[in-house]
């Protein structure tokens, strides 16, 4: 019965690497499942956010099989189903592995890899290659079993949005060129573009042999000499040295229309291009999608593209091109179906976790408060949590709500900064004033 699980169990079919760390590492996955006030929790691992629309059914199909039907997105570009019974565990993965969302059990949980959605779309580089790239490298290498489900890989087209999101290890587009970044440290390493995924790997790799004494997750977790030793080691082998400071705030997307340069695809900027709807960007109110929403963008992403693209922001971006009219009519009809489908939207930027009643160690229905609080449009996103744990908080600059023994805590928290909290105890109105006046 799903109240005898711990909080984290295999599956029967689990083959996932042994972590090093003591006690293991709990992070849900598919093989390893979750448990939670509302049932069972299985996390996918959607590399890069990319869905074909084949795939996206087949998630869809387990969600209405298993789980509740519904389909959660992650600050990572992640899908959680929940609301499982305990015991579908290897049914589930079997179906997944069918669908090619498991290519590997050994390392289900390491294919922690985020992408810049839009990359190749409004004229930045094109990420396809370091994508599938890396996902095989991490996949085929014995070592990168025992990397943590908290190690991140983040691709960045070369505009900042990844590359602000806090990764282990981080690929950032420049010409010909890769940078690659280690933490958060200001000095990234130049490489050959195409050796970018194994540089990546082996930059993992070593992280993991210097983490094996300190018990360290992520790179951020090791000691300073240890860490500092890291980059040293990695130097060493890497090509130049450049000082490029980590971007403080992740910017998503702007919901709407995207628009690219469309014709030759070796258009120079002396070449006269044409400009066409390239892709649709929605975001997701809380991340939480129904059946029908669901169904509809795979529809969409079907008569188009054939993709869809999940971002670290829960939104999602479906690929074009689009025919004359298509986009708009699209856009027009996900936004009946509730999506967020432009900037004006007051749900732009409101994010919280899954709260009570689906989780125990939450201490309200964040979910519902968010809802009540939702206002004018804010300058900075509102992230509301429902205990100290904040899963699935954003990062750079935000508002962050935390709900305590004592009230609802406001405070404004700028990377690693966080100015002095206000507390605003059992008074809903009060409560939307005072974060719409934070965000503002």
């Amino acid at each position: 019965m799903l109240a005898a699980m711990p909080d984290s169990a295999p599956s029967p079919l689990s083959a996932g690497g042994v972590s090093p760390r003591s006690g293991g590492d709990a992070c849900p996955g598919t093989l390893r499942l979750h448990r939670a006030d509302d049932g069972a929790l299985a996390r996918v691992r959607i590399p890069g956010g990319v869905l074909s629309a084949d795939r996206a059914d087949a998630l869809l199909a387990v969600a209405d099989r298993f789980g509740d039907g519904e389909l959660h997105l992650t600050s990572r570009g992640n899908v959680q189903l929940r609301g499982l019974d305990a015991r579908c565990g290897g049914e589930l993965a079997g179906l997944l592995t069918a669908a090619g969302l498991l290519p590997s059990a050994a390392h289900e949980r390491a294919r922690n890899i985020v992408a810049s959605p839009l990359a190749g779309l409004d004229g930045s580089p094109a990420l396809g290659p370091w994508l599938t790239g890396l996902d095989g490298l991490v996949c085929g290498s014995a070592a990168a079993a025992s990397l943590s489900g908290r190690f991140l890989f983040a691709l960045d087209d070369g505009r900042g949005d990844v590359d602000a999101l806090g990764a282990d290890v981080t690929l950032i587009a420049e010409g010909p060129d890769a940078l690659l970044r280690i933490g958060a440290e200001d000095t990234v390493f130049r490489v050959p573009a195409a050796d970018a995924p194994r540089a990546a790997l082996l930059a993992a790799e070593a992280f993991l042999r210097a983490a094996a004494d300190s018990g360290a997750w992520r790179v951020k977790d090791l000691p300073d000499d240890v860490r500092a030793e890291l980059v040293r080691a990695i130097g060493s082998t890497a090509g130049e040295p450049v000082h490029r400071p980590r971007p403080r705030t992740a910017k998503a997307p702007a919901p709407g229309l995207v628009t690219g340069p469309h014709g030759n695809a070796t258009a120079t900027a002396a070449t006269t291009a044409t400009t066409t709807v390239t892709a649709l960007c929605v975001d997701v109110p809380l991340g939480q999608l129904t059946p029908a929403q669901w169904r509809l963008l795979t529809g969409t992403a079907r008569r188009y593209g054939n993709e869809l693209r999940l971002t670290p922001w829960r939104g999602i971006v479906v690929p074009g091109p689009f025919d004359d009219g298509g986009a708009a009519e699209a856009l027009r009809t996900l936004a009946a179906a509730g999506l967020i489908t432009a900037p004006e939207s007051p749900w732009t930027g409101v994010g919280a976790c899954i709260g009570h009643p689906g989780c125990a160690k939450s201490l309200s229905d964040v979910r519902a408060e968010a809802g009540a609080a939702v206002g004018p449009v804010g300058r900075l996103p509102v992230y509301w949590s429902g205990c100290e744990r904040r899963c699935g908080h954003p990062h750079g600059e935000w508002i962050d709500v935390v709900v305590t023994p004592e009230g609802h805590r406001i405070s404004h928290v700028r990377g690693d900064r966080r100015d002095p909290p206000a507390t605003v105890r059992n008074d809903p109105a009060a409560l939307a004033a005072t974060v719409a006046a934070a965000r503002a």
